[in-house]
């Protein structure tokens, strides 16, 4: 089956807090801009019940009532929305192809922002129970549990703040915590409303070692982690809030990852490919917050808007001439503005159209194009270069001479 090809300034792939915040500035920049999501739009914003430390809500919200406001918003500007799973993203000459299964999307700039996915225990009988008892969202299945006893395995923001949300619903939640007693993860204000909740009960030091049952989960079978002493207890549902883990797969061999696999970027959300930029839970950072995806999302969009600007540039004043001698300088150096003198010095003895790229503010336009440190320049003809050096103030551009 032959593919269809649809072109875009800029593809975002995921559609949660980052990813719609993306696509929202890209698409407000006039960019014509694809989100792709492959389930959820609004990713595990969704599973939040209340959502306390969003800015602008004051008194909470719901974190799928949250996410419909971005959904909503970031359509306004025209981003186009496919619901559907990316199989792969490669590099096209000047554009990025991503891939699905009906239709590859050509891009000037790719934005990932897939964000992650619960960490398992890996515990005997993990697999037969996941969706049969086990659960990663109290705010999607609590009110299964209503008057039943439930457990939480973890002590993290998530693990605390949806545990005290299902004592709303369960007539017990046992909480399994692999630090001593009295220590979690969690903030404080969330530790302090577990500890003095009566429908919740702690067991310390302790780590799953197996989920036993018939068709559905019946018990969960703890290991002390200092005494190795098991400790069964019978429950109607466990919730594993444990972590995350990257969704990289996709890009594991195009970007450069942590050694937890998570995509490394600079400030401005650049990857290790000129092009494709990296948002929210799935890039190496401290903090995994909607705050913080928004942040990372705004970031993004804008970036790629100022990359495809560059490669305009780069497109106008380089690629379509017959013959250009590009100079990379950094206007805030002596030596590299008295080059500019002898640039146009040889520029006209040569009957040469030339193109001066300052690097004092962004370097990004010389990485694409694969130029040395400054001072330096690329001679193109008809679009290729054809010869690049570092210039300095003894030679000058006369090792360009012999390729006019």
């Amino acid at each position: 089956m032959e593919k269809r090809i649809e072109n875009y300034d800029v593809v975002v792939v995921g559609g949660g807090a980052a990813g719609m915040t993306a696509a929202l500035y890209a698409g407000r920049a006039r960019l014509k801009t694809l989100l792709i999501e492959k389930s959820l739009i609004g990713g595990l914003a969704t599973y939040t019940s209340e959502v306390e430390n969003y800015p602008g809500f004051p008194e909470g919200v719901d974190g799928t009532e949250l996410m419909k406001l971005f959904d909503k918003q970031f359509r306004k500007f025209g981003v186009n929305v496919k619901l559907t799973d990316v199989k792969s993203i490669e590099r096209l000459d000047s554009i990025w192809n991503v891939s699905t299964f009906r239709t590859d999307y050509h891009a000037k700039a790719v934005i990932i922002a897939t964000g992650g996915r619960p960490r398992l225990t890996g515990a005997a009988g993990e697999d037969k129970y996941c969706d049969k008892g086990i659960s990663f969202c109290a705010t999607c299945d609590a009110a299964r549990y209503t008057g039943k006893k439930v457990m939480v395995v973890g002590s993290g923001d998530a693990a605390i703040e949806e545990g005290i949300f299902l004592t709303r619903f369960c007539s017990e939640v046992v909480v399994s915590v692999v630090h001593d007693e009295g220590i979690m993860d969690a903030n404080e204000v969330a530790r302090e409303k577990a500890l003095s909740n009566s429908k919740m009960r702690f067991i310390w030091n302790t780590g799953v070692d197996s989920f036993e049952g018939g068709d559905l989960l019946e018990r969960v079978n703890l290991k002390n982690l200092k005494t190795g002493e098991i400790i069964t207890e019978e429950v109607d549902g466990c919730f594993l809030f444990i972590g995350y883990l990257p969704n990289t797969k996709l890009v594991e061999n195009l970007v450069e990852l942590n050694n937890r696999g998570y995509v490394v970027t600079n400030e401005d959300m650049e990857t290790s490919q000129p092009g494709i930029f990296a948002a929210g839970d799935v890039r190496a950072k401290t903090l995994r917050q909607v705050a913080t995806a928004v942040g990372d999302g705004a970031v993004a969009g804008y970036m790629a808007e100022r990359y495809i600007g560059e490669l305009e540039t780069i497109e106008n004043n380089i690629l379509s001439k017959d013959k250009v001698l590009a100079y990379f300088y950094n206007a805030c150096d002596e030596n590299d503005r008295t080059l500019l003198k002898e640039l146009e010095d040889f520029a006209g003895k040569n009957n040469l159209e030339t193109a001066g790229i300052d690097t004092y503010k962004s370097d990004r336009i010389q990485k694409i194009l694969g130029a040395p440190a400054c001072p330096s320049a690329i001679l193109f003809k008809n679009g290729k270069a054809v010869h690049s050096a570092s210039i300095c103030r003894e030679c000058g551009f006369d090792s360009f001479a012999p390729y006019l």
